[in-house]
C-alpha cells in the first residue's frame, strides 16, 4: 500500500504495541495542513472472530495510542488524535484483509502512471502477494505493492434491507 513515510513509522510504532492490546492497527492517515494536522488511527480487534469493536472499547485504548504518539513524537508542534472503528468503508491494507474480505465488493486504485487507475468490483482474494477483483470488465490483478488505496464498498441497500428484517423479528 502507498502510504507516506509518516504513516508507515505511525503504523510501525502503533503495531509494536497493539498485540499487548490485542488489537488491530487497521490504518493510520495523517491529514490537514502542516500547520493543525489530524492523525487518524483506526483499530479494531485483532480476534477476527470478534464484531466490530465499540466505542466504549476504542475509548478505552486511547490512553495507549496516545502514549506511543507522544514518545514518538513524531509531527513537530500540536495535532488532532482520532481513534475510531474502521467503519463500513473499511480501508484494505494487509495481505490477510484481502484474505479475510474476499468476496466483497471493493473500490481500488493503483499507483499506476498510464491508464486506469480505478476500480471496482468484488475482491477474489489474494494469492502470493497478488489481489485480484472481478469487475463487469472482467477480472484484474494487481501487486499488493502497486495498490494505493483499497477500501470496502458498503452495499447501504443490503444493509438497510437486513436492518428491516431485524426490526421485524
Amino acid at each position: 500500500m502507498a502510504q507516506t513515510p509518516l504513516e508507515l513509522q505511525l503504523i510501525s510504532a502503533l503495531e509494536e504495541r497493539a498485540a499487548n492490546h490485542a488489537i488491530d492497527v487497521v490504518d493510520v492517515e495523517v491529514v490537514g495542513s502542516m500547520k493543525a494536522p489530524v492523525v487518524r488511527v483506526r483499530i479494531d480487534h485483532a480476534d477476527e472472530s470478534l464484531p466490530t469493536i465499540s466505542l466504549d472499547e476504542i475509548t478505552a485504548q486511547n490512553d495507549w495510542i496516545s502514549e506511543v504518539l507522544d514518545e514518538l513524537d513524531p509531527i513537530p508542534g500540536s495535532y488532532s488524535l482520532e481513534v475510531s472503528s474502521p467503519g463500513l468503508a473499511r480501508p484494505l491494507r494487509k495481505e490477510r484483509d484481502f484474505a479475510r474480505f474476499a468476496g466483497e465488493t471493493i473500490s481500488l486504485s493503483t499507483t499506476a502512471t498510464e491508464g486506469r487507475r480505478k476500480y471496482t468490483g468484488e475482491l477474489l482474494g489474494i494469492v502470493d502477494g497478488v489481489v485480484t477483483v472481478r469487475t463487469d470488465e472482467g477480472e484484474f490483478s494487481f501487486a499488493l505493492s502497486d495498490i494505493k488505496t483499497a477500501k470496502i464498498k458498503p452495499d447501504y441497500d443490503k444493509l438497510a434491507k437486513a436492518a428491516q428484517s431485524a426490526q421485524k423479528e
